[in-house]
């Protein structure tokens, strides 16, 4: 924690410092549980989503080459993500024409990006909103502290209620930096291996495409069907 970075002996617990930062800090926490579980299941589809796809087209195409077009759709199937997903819109239509084929892999393309996108609106939220909150911690501090003056005593008791009301303004405004920090921080990671799984589409379906268009339909017919090596 920060505060016993800077003075181990003095430093609160963490309860005592949700309790002293005010009902904003619980907010706070409510935020950082919130986009704890969005990243976690972003991650967790964005490495299932991310697959070796120079090998997954290699595979593809070396089963093409037996024209065992059912079993490369099979594969297919097998393999998470959307990459497989668009290679497959692709072998659906590996007898039409290019112009064919090239709008259904651009319409399985486009239906895929939102959802590699999903929930990264909602961590931006938490991004911008987090500061506004702290912004709303620190009045709710200085208003406590403005009270504690207008209300009067005598000058030590005074000079505590400052300190309170300081202490809250400022770990309010600590606690929305720092979220608001982590969660741009993980928005643009999490952007970054969206572009990553986008590249890995818009390549995928190129290769196959031309694979398709050009290698597959000069392979002998008399395999076109066969299953046997």
């Amino acid at each position: 924690m920060i505060f016993a970075a800077l003075n181990p002996e003095t430093a609160p617990s963490e309860a005592g410092v949700l309790a002293s930062g005010g009902p904003m800090m619980w907010v706070l926490l409510l935020l950082t549980a919130g986009l704890a579980v969005l990243l976690a299941e972003r991650i967790f589809y964005l490495r299932t989503a991310h697959i070796r796809v120079h090998g997954f087209v290699e595979g593809i195409k070396n089963i093409l080459a037996k024209r065992r077009l059912a079993e490369a759709q099979a594969v297919c199937d097998e393999t998470p993500g959307p990459v497989a997903a668009v290679v497959k819109v692709a072998l659906v239509h590996a007898h039409d024409d290019e112009a064919r084929m090239r709008h259904a892999v651009q319409e399985a393309a486009i239906l895929a990006l939102p959802v590699l996108e999903r929930r990264l609106g909602a961590v931006a939220t938490i991004a911008q909103v987090a500061p506004l909150l702290g912004l709303l911690g620190t009045v709710l501090g200085m208003l406590a502290t403005f009270r504690a003056f207008s209300s009067g005593g005598v000058e030590y008791q005074t000079a505590t209620a400052l300190a309170q009301g300081m202490w809250q303004a400022l770990l309010s405004t600590a606690g929305s930096l720092l979220l608001a920090i982590f969660a741009r921080v993980a928005q643009h990671v999490l952007a970054g291996r969206v572009r990553a799984v986008v590249d890995d589409i818009e390549w995928s379906a190129n290769e196959i495409m031309r694979h398709l268009l050009t290698d597959y339909r000069t392979l002998p017919e008399e395999n076109e069907k066969g299953g046997g090596p």
